[in-house]
């Protein structure tokens, strides 16, 4: 493989000490099927091995040790019925005495007593005498005597590799034979001159050579600094040219004038006066509505701070302007709800809002489609059957999607192309996002921030009580129920058995009505094997007042709205992850009555449920809880990032590496300030680069 193409294009199995069999597996296994897959497996620890201690200087507290000496015959006992190997290892300042329980005979026939040995393992001790069991062993020529000149790397391997003898050591050989015939030609440097001096980072090549066998940690370090910010500098790139293209370059609509169904809604069926922040959003959306170009933007708020109200008067502002609108939802359930309460906020306007879910009978699914291809429908509301080529626009000019995290970047292209101009985009979502995820995830969108609740709500207080006190807490919930509020009683759902969520869920049935009996009290439930009819139905008559508590399993977190519910007790709360709780929680405080969430647990905890915990009774705010979610899951547990592939990073984290995201965006922001398409000859390099990666990584999600 010469000329033009890099070495690194090379077949795995033509490396030495690979061939075709080996080949097979490591590409099955760890997917490394050239050259340069295997320059990316990178170790994901070191050892030192630089060192070598006379054994008189081993002492109590050291952990990993490489000593040298020459070796005593080997003995063999049994103890306990258990066979040992021990050998005497002696060099001139102590004795070390080495163990070993399996391979005996294999260990014996390797062994030469008299030999000079490297050894290295981890040091217990017995009786005040050092020892080491099952060492790495190796011969050593007198003169070779000082240990090795770079830290040992690990790589992860898996146990059909290994059972092949394909272990981490044997790949750190196959990586030593590759290195030296990587060239600086094969890696060349693609980030500009002027980042690798603001970044202070170490050029490419060397980079590469020293994750693998760096001279001590400190070289590792910046090796390892270098190429988790080419991953964050890559990607912010990509995610701002995005963003400047459409700022600039992208056609959208223009809406130029605020008219009568904005103003008449506004003045006279407005039910409440706007927050701060919604004004300042409602502000922002006309500005950038009015720019000529598409708006894509994030609205991040937190559970009730009345997203719904800025997306309908986003949407009157569209109907103004002679468009139509759509708002797609991740399920039925919100989506009817979403319909239900836009209508009932329009009933008196001339305005006609429709619901496309796929529960709609044919009949009206046909007159639907037929409105909206026709232009009659200004607002239509709807899942993702919203999608679907069936459905036409005369004039789509606004999308509002909600809940985000659901609906991954090819779903919401599909609603772009539903017109010649894409339509201007607005994306919700009440979870709440950290920064840094954000930035990596949806740095593609203009973002805007929701942190104010409605005048009248208060804060909602939240306890954790044990098992123990759940008399007392049902006697509150009575309390509650008897001034006149509702309550929830929510179980968790472990997916491993349905039948004993089932089970659970109906014990905790019973218990809740010892304390509300009927006829005086009534109560809904609502669970997994429930037909979506009897769930609805279940649902209304709590929604309705007609009873007093709901006991569920989470399939209310979804966004279902009750004023007058003011309890909400969750039992094994520390199954919950932290966002789940929050968005529970935020079922309740919904009117203007004091609100009350319970955290019911067993005794045994976890330090990580404890943490949880406290965290949910020490704070209400969703992007305080996001970010603490963050830390303490990662992100490839949050809801939509293992879905989207975006953040497959080999080498980076949004958590740990929050700084170097930081100043990969600020560097990233700067270059393409003056240099969007990247076609200045310094930025040649680079700009060739990330063409090259396209189809291989996230880029293919984005562009």
């Amino acid at each position: 493989m010469h000329g033009a193409s890099s070495i690194l294009e090379s077949p795995i199995e033509y490396l030495k000490g690979v061939g075709p069999q080996r080949g097979d597996l490591l590409r099955k296994e760890l997917n490394i099927h050239s050259f340069g897959d295997l320059l990316e497996h990178f170790p994901y620890r070191h050892i030192d091995k630089t060192r070598v201690f006379p054994i008189s200087a081993i002492a109590p507290g050291m952990d990993m040790v490489q000593v040298k000496g020459v070796l005593g015959e080997p003995e063999e006992a049994a103890i306990k019925g258990r066979k040992r190997l021990t050998a005497v290892l002696r060099d001139g300042t102590a004795e070390l005495e080495l163990t070993w329980f399996q391979g005996i005979s294999w260990v014996k026939k390797a062994l030469v007593p008299g030999r000079m040995y490297l050894v290295y393992g981890r040091v217990s001790w017995f009786k005040n005498v050092p020892q080491m069991t099952h060492p790495e062993i190796e011969p050593v020529e007198a003169e070779n005597s000082s240990g090795k000149n770079f830290l040992e790397p690990v790589y992860s391997t898996t146990e059909k590799l290994k059972a092949k003898f394909i272990t981490g050591r044997a790949i750190g050989k196959l990586t030593a034979a590759l290195l030296p015939q990587v060239s600086q030609r094969d890696v060349p440097e693609f980030l500009p001159a002027s980042i690798l001096q603001q970044a202070q980072l170490m050029g490419r090549y060397d980079a590469y050579r020293h994750i693998h066998f760096p001279p001590d940690t400190a070289t590792y370090q910046a090796a390892l600094r270098r190429l988790k910010f080419e991953e964050l500098f890559a990607l912010q790139v990509k995610l701002s040219q995005v963003k400047i293209r459409r700022h600039t370059a992208s056609r959208g609509f223009v809406f130029d004038k605020v008219g009568d169904y904005f103003n008449t809604f506004y003045k006279h069926y407005l039910p409440f006066e706007l927050t701060g922040a919604q004004k300042r959003v409602i502000k922002e959306i006309r500005t950038d509505c009015g720019r000529g170009h598409q708006m894509n933007r994030l609205l991040q708020g937190d559970v009730g701070s009345g997203k719904t109200m800025v997306a309908l008067l986003s949407m009157l502002l569209a109907a103004d302007n002679g468009f139509q609108s759509c708002l797609m939802a991740p399920t039925e359930i919100l989506a009817q709800q979403h319909y239900a309460g836009i209508s009932a906020l329009l009933k008196d306007m001339p305005l006609n809002v429709a619901l496309l879910t796929g529960s709609v009978k044919a009949a009206e699914r046909r007159k639907v489609l037929a409105a909206a291809a026709a232009g009659e429908l200004h607002i239509l509301i709807g899942t993702h059957a919203l999608i679907e080529d069936k459905v036409q626009f005369a004039n789509l000019g606004f999308v509002v999607i909600d809940e985000q995290h659901r609906f991954g970047v090819e779903q919401r292209s599909k609603l772009w192309q539903k017109n010649e101009v894409p339509p201007h985009v607005l994306v919700m979502t009440a979870t709440p996002i950290p920064r840094t995820l954000s930035m990596s995830l949806f740095g593609d969108l203009d973002c805007s921030i929701m942190d104010e609740l409605p005048p009248g709500r208060q804060p909602i207080t939240t306890v954790h009580r044990y098992d123990s006190a759940r008399h007392n807490v049902l006697e509150f919930v009575r309390s509650e129920i008897d001034k006149g509020r509702q309550a929830y009683v929510i179980f968790p759902l472990i997916e491993e058995s349905a039948k004993m969520d089932f089970e659970n869920l109906m014990r905790g049935y019973e218990m809740v009505k010892t304390f509300l009996p009927e006829p005086r009290y009534w109560m809904s439930m609502v669970h997994g094997r429930m037909s979506p009819d009897e769930k609805e139905t279940n649902m209304q008559r709590f929604v309705k007042g007609d009873t007093q508590a709901m006991v569920s399993t989470t399939v209310i977190e979804v966004g279902v709205n009750v004023p007058n519910a003011t309890v909400m007790v969750i039992e094994s709360a520390e199954k919950f992850g932290l966002s789940q709780l929050h968005q529970l929680r935020g079922r309740v405080g919904r009117g203007s009555e004091k609100s009350f969430c319970i955290l019911l647990t067993g005794p045994n905890l976890t330090q990580d449920a404890r943490q949880r915990l406290k965290i949910m009774c020490d704070t209400n705010d969703g992007f305080k809880i996001a970010e603490k979610d963050l830390e303490l899951r990662g992100p490839g547990d949050i809801e939509g990032t293992r879905q989207s592939g975006l953040l497959n990073f080999k080498l980076a984290s949004i958590v740990n590496d929050k700084p170097l995201m930081e100043l990969a965006q600020t560097l990233a922001a700067n270059l393409l300030e003056s240099d969007v398409e990247l076609n200045l000859p310094e930025h040649q390099a680079l700009k060739h680069y990330l063409l090259s990666r396209k189809g291989k990584t996230y880029w293919s999600k984005i562009s």
